[in-house]
């Protein structure tokens, strides 16, 4: 018997139908692109601009109507705030490169830091900063560019930085009190946040620690090489980076902090012998520089919306809730859900309030208590997050980066970590844990 009986029928074609255009992105993308071994031969654009004219022609309705349903989607509000975000993050990046504060910064963390503790010390920055400010996207504007600019100054890959950063951000996002992934998740299942974190500590202390130690290996197997003895860059180049820190460690709105950011490096510009317009040149280089980026966030939030629309969504809890059995099979069920939404919309949020009711009625009738729901919602809407492409964390932090947004992928070992992690909670824990 379904476990929720008011989801509408779907036939098992109008299902595969109204995901199709996520089958055929990833297959456009990722497919062909393993098929030749080069991600950046298929840009990601064109991939999403076919699966998006696939989504409009299968919709129903008039060709305006298709059309405006996609138009929808792409111009939510959460979409035009993450447009802002990513147009302030640009502007500060490219600033704070143009007048040395990037540079003077990795200058003083290679300074300060041992060599093979650099790689290591990336990872629990991004780990602290996530947790104190409860999200991902700050903690990625933060970071990127130094852990790029290292990878640059000591001949590494700076792809394997960008997934350093996105491993520690996904961490605190998904521990965090403040985090929006933690109050849909605790709300939406009826339990208090400290429940949930005790749940959720037993799975990412323990992956982190993998993740850790093999950054480790890593690290030592390819030494961050130290500076020379050559004069350090001024001291005040520092600064901008301080303040983006701090203000995001002392949980200001991600805007606040960007702003904050990129009108410090303004005044510590001009004071450094910088013209105005010269600083407005480095701004509006990056400013420009984020286009690419929209177009993509776009695309993919309007190809999602049709999905939606098409059924697709409702089509998936309908075949993963139809045969649930016994307290192992509802968890599996509870992470799948939330797995597969989460792949179809690349929100963590969204994919969490969407299944969170399915979710707590599963719980209900197979014994599983409501902090194990709320840890499970939570810690697989974040490992698909930080593993697809398409995500908003990974196209930013590797638009920063100057890389194809698969790039950092063979590096994620934390996502993968945590994913064995909850594979063994539901496997071997005890049912009303």
């Amino acid at each position: 018997m379904p476990v929720n009986d008011n989801i509408t029928p779907i036939s098992l074609g109008r299902g595969i139908l109204g995901i199709s255009p996520v089958i055929l992105f990833l297959m456009l993308y990722v497919v062909v692109s393993v098929y030749v071994g080069d991600f950046y031969r298929m840009p990601f654009s064109v991939a999403l601009l076919c699966a998006s004219a696939w989504g409009v022609a299968i919709s129903k309705g008039t060709l305006a109507q298709r059309i405006e349903i996609y138009s929808k989607a792409a111009a939510h509000s959460n979409i035009i705030y993450m447009i802002w975000i990513f147009i302030l993050a640009g502007a500060f990046a490219s600033l704070a490169r143009g007048i040395g504060a990037v540079e003077a910064t990795v200058d003083l963390t290679l300074r300060l830091l041992p060599p093979s503790m650099v790689v290591p010390g990336m990872f629990v920055a991004a780990c602290f900063i996530s947790l104190a400010v409860g999200t991902s996207v700050g903690t990625v504007v933060a970071l990127t560019p130094l852990a790029v600019e290292i990878a640059e100054v000591s001949g590494g890959s700076s792809a394997f930085m960008v997934a350093v950063v996105l491993g520690g951000a996904f961490f605190g996002d998904n521990l965090s009190f403040i985090s929006d992934t933690t109050i849909a998740a605790t709300r939406s299942q009826g339990c208090d946040m400290a429940d949930k974190f005790k749940a959720n500590i037993w799975l990412a202390l323990p992956a982190a620690v993998v993740t850790l130690a093999v950054y480790l290996i890593e690290n030592g197997m390819t030494p961050v090489a130290p500076v020379n003895g050559g004069a350090s860059p001024s001291a005040w180049l520092v600064v901008p980076y301080l303040i983006v820190i701090v203000a995001a460690v002392a949980r200001m709105n991600v805007t606040l902090v960007l702003s904050a950011g990129t009108v410090s490096a303004v005044v510590i510009g001009l004071s450094q012998g910088h013209g105005l317009l010269e600083l407005c040149g480095f701004m509006g280089g990056g400013i420009e520089s984020m286009g690419g980026l929209i177009v993509i966030t776009l695309m993919s939030a309007g190809m999602l919306g049709q999905v939606k629309a098409c059924g697709g969504i409702d089509w998936l809890l309908q075949v993963l809730t139809s045969r649930v059995s016994g307290t192992r099979g509802g968890q599996m069920c509870i992470a799948l859900l939330v797995s597969l939404v989460n792949l179809c919309t690349a929100n963590n949020t969204v994919a969490i309030i969407t299944v969170g009711s399915l979710s707590k009625e599963i719980s209900r009738r197979f014994g599983i208590s409501p902090r194990k729901s709320a840890s499970l919602l939570d810690t697989c809407s974040c490992i698909v997050q930080c593993l697809i492409p398409y995500g908003a964390q990974t196209l930013l932090a590797t638009s920063l980066a100057g890389l194809s947004p698969a790039a950092p992928f063979r590096y994620l070992y934390y996502p993968w970590a945590l994913a064995v992690g909850v594979i063994l909670s539901i496997v071997v824990i005890r049912r009303k844990r």
